[in-house]
């Protein structure tokens, strides 16, 4: 009997209980969300410069040691091996004359023109793949042979089917690009937690707006590799295209360049050409997408805020 009163007067909740109640779940959110939360701490300079810049700096300065020794060496003669000065002077020489940019935007605007288009047609592809069986079981071994499939192989045809014209050179860029920005979208689409798409079903997000709001994001790490990926096959198709298909009426890239350079011996020039092709594709995707990705998966909790 006294018990059962003991456990009656716990049960009964007083005013200052209820009172206090909030403030205990308050208390509570406020831990879990200090838990979560993670201190933004600002990076030194210095702390940038080692860990950021100095690394490909040696990495730069030692490949070029090398360069020069081997030259000094004489491992190959020297209009076959020239030094790195001769290439600083032959890239001079281009920039003087007025010339070097319009090489570099040439093939600039080519590449992000057909990545842009790549993309238009690559993501819905990956979609349709990632979320139907029937045209997974039929298209998605054909997206990852054409993914293996070297570039420069579609030149010959693309020249047979458009001519020495732009279309050749869009053509390749696309069939390299678009295979893997859709299989980056399968990939990333695969990965997303059947607990995600059934939340999002419940909360009426089906159709466009499951995609939209539920699919895309959920599924953004895997299609940003896909992206970069996606670049990196488009620049090597480009160069491709344009090492192949020259004519006066394509203009002059990168590629037309450094075919020029062979055509007339220029090792100096062909070097400074494949310098220029190493250059641009490495830094659009360092000042493009590694940011990009870096903030993706900051926001994922999978790269540290300082970073």
């Amino acid at each position: 009997m006294a018990s059962t009163e003991a456990q009656r007067d716990a049960s009964v909740k007083t005013p200052a209980d209820a009172d206090a109640a909030p403030d205990q779940l308050a208390g509570l959110e406020a831990g879990l969300d200090a838990l979560e939360t993670r201190v933004k701490d600002r990076v030194p300079v210095s702390r940038v410069l080692l860990d950021k810049v100095l690394p490909p700096v040696v990495a730069i300065v030692i490949v070029l040691a090398l360069w020069q020794l081997a030259y000094t060496l004489e491992l190959k003669p020297h209009y076959q091996l020239p030094s790195p000065v001769d290439v600083g002077h032959s890239l001079q020489e281009k920039w003087l004359d007025g010339t070097l940019l319009g090489y570099v935007w040439h093939s600039v605007s080519r590449g992000a023109l057909g990545f842009a288009a790549s993309l238009v047609i690559g993501t819905p592809l990956g979609l349709l793949v990632a979320r139907v069986r029937f045209v997974r079981a039929a298209i998605g071994p054909i997206l990852s042979g054409l993914q293996s499939l070297p570039s420069v192989a579609w030149v010959p045809a693309a020249i047979i089917w458009f001519g020495l014209t732009d279309s050749t050179i869009y053509a390749v860029v696309l069939l390299g690009a678009v295979p893997s920005i859709a299989n980056g979208l399968v990939s990333g689409v695969d990965q997303i937690s059947p607990l995600y798409l059934r939340a999002g079903r419940t909360l009426g997000a089906t159709g466009v707006a499951g995609v939209r709001h539920i699919l895309l994001p959920a599924a953004l790490p895997g299609y940003i590799a896909g992206l970069k990926q996606g670049w990196a096959f488009s620049w090597r198709s480009l160069m491709a295209a344009e090492l192949i298909a020259t004519s006066p009426d394509l203009g002059t890239g990168l590629g037309q360049l450094l075919d020029q350079a062979r055509v007339d011996q220029d090792m100096s020039l062909v070097l400074a050409a494949i310098l220029l092709i190493l250059v641009v594709g490495i830094g659009i995707e360092l000042l493009i997408f590694a940011p990009i990705e870096r903030r993706v998966l900051r926001s994922r909790g999978l790269l540290p805020n300082a970073r």
